[in-house]
């Protein structure tokens, strides 16, 4: 159980990392244009921001759990899983590390929707936001495809887990969303401040969180590669 909830904070804080980071907070912060246009019914604000997450989670256990029990299904896959995972995670943490740190880094359109789509999206109502998170969810940017592919999915393989790590990392990915629907909803006025200090804080995390992944990576690298013994 240790082991789990371990493993389940771990989900949590690498989607709240995916979501301050710059490309998925851009298509965050249109999620919240969209969510806080009805400011006039904080109730309908409250619920998109819900509905919003709740895209976002659905899409992530969905694909989850189809890429795990994939991956775990074929015998000899699974095997070969068990046998290498801790030989391929040390590599695979100093490259996301890197991605991080911003030592590393990819050509990106960045995130959002077209007008037209976001016209489609209102349509629905409320049901507008959900769909609108699955959308976002799938507009994957080389941040938050590193950190679902190369960290959570390698997470949830590792605990045979297809379902619940991916959902608590859907929701990290769209916490902020639903914190700014509440502050909109409570008719606060320091969105702005709240803004700000959500910046200066992904500025700090994704590079500790760097530098955490790249250590963790050089000790699997020393230990399970180059057989270095550690105790």
């Amino acid at each position: 159980m240790g082991q789990l909830a371990v493993a389940v904070a771990s989900a949590l804080w690498l989607g709240i990392l995916t979501s301050i980071s710059p490309c998925p907070l851009a298509m965050n912060i249109t999620a919240i244009s969209y969510v806080g246009r009805r400011v006039d019914n904080p109730m309908r604000v409250l619920g998109a921001g819900l509905f919003y997450t709740a895209g976002r989670a659905l899409t992530y256990t969905v694909l989850g759990a189809l890429l795990v029990a994939s991956l775990l299904a074929a015998p000899r896959l699974s095997h070969m899983l068990q046998k290498y995972m801790n030989l391929a995670l040390g590599p695979l943490l100093i490259i996301i590390g890197m991605v991080l740190l911003e030592l590393i880094s990819f050509s990106s359109r960045g995130g959002g929707v077209s007008e037209g789509m976001q016209r489609k999206v209102d349509r629905f109502g409320m049901w507008g936001a959900l769909l609108l998170g699955i959308v976002f969810a799938l507009s994957f940017c080389p941040v938050s495809a590193a950190l679902f592919f190369g960290s959570l999915l390698a997470l949830a393989v590792r605990h045979g887990s297809g379902v619940i790590l991916p959902a608590v990392y859907g929701i990290g990915t769209g916490l902020p969303v639903l914190v700014f629907a509440i502050l909109i909803a409570s008719g606060t006025n320091r969105i702005g401040k709240a803004y700000d200090s959500l910046a200066a804080f992904e500025f700090w995390a994704r590079r500790i969180t760097g530098i955490v992944f790249i250590a963790a990576g050089i000790y699997y690298s020393l230990t399970y590669i180059f057989g270095i013994s550690f105790y």
